[in-house]
């Protein structure tokens, strides 16, 4: 049985997301997704929210668990949770330099741990949780860049930061 964990910060969950968990669970036993809720980045969704905005999306996976994580390296996280997998999503070519390294260093760390990138679907190539964030302060549609239950919570936490 092999087991994978896919980390990220999710905020928000966005399609491209999805499209690359929902190919992993086809590839491996069991994924879970790991919400980081540490992060430095400038999160719009408490941790909860995350969490259970992607419990949501994926209702249907039964391969799939979704847990938060904080304090520790994703590598140490994925020895906790059995898991010999790290999946990662590729969009554009500058995210092949930032995760070959990643996984380089991930794999310095625990040789028993690979990490395995999935490219994103065309349609999914320039969706970052980022750009989202920013289409949707700038007043543009994301409605088809995150899952339908996503884009109201979105738009109402986006305007209420504006």
């Amino acid at each position: 049985m092999v087991n994978s964990i896919y980390p990220g910060t999710f905020d928000p969950i966005t399609n491209g997301h999805l499209d690359i968990v929902q190919r992993a669970s086809l590839l491996f036993d069991k994924v879970t997704v790991c919400i980081y809720s540490g992060s430095l980045k400038n999160v719009i969704f408490n941790i909860d929210e995350r969490v259970e905005m992607f419990k949501e999306t994926l209702d249907d996976l039964k391969n799939i668990e979704v847990i938060q994580y904080r304090d520790t390296l994703t590598v140490d996280l994925a020895k906790q949770l059995k898991s010999t997998v790290i999946i990662r999503g590729l969009r554009i070519g500058a995210d092949f330099e930032y995760e070959r390294e990643m996984a380089l260093t991930n794999r310095e760390m625990n040789s028993k741990i690979d990490t395995v990138c999935l490219i994103s679907s065309l349609n999914f190539q320039y969706v970052s949780s980022s750009r989202v964030k920013e289409i949707a302060a700038l007043g543009g549609d994301a409605s088809n860049l995150v899952p339908k239950h996503v884009l109201s919570p979105l738009m109402q936490r986006i305007n209420k930061s504006v």
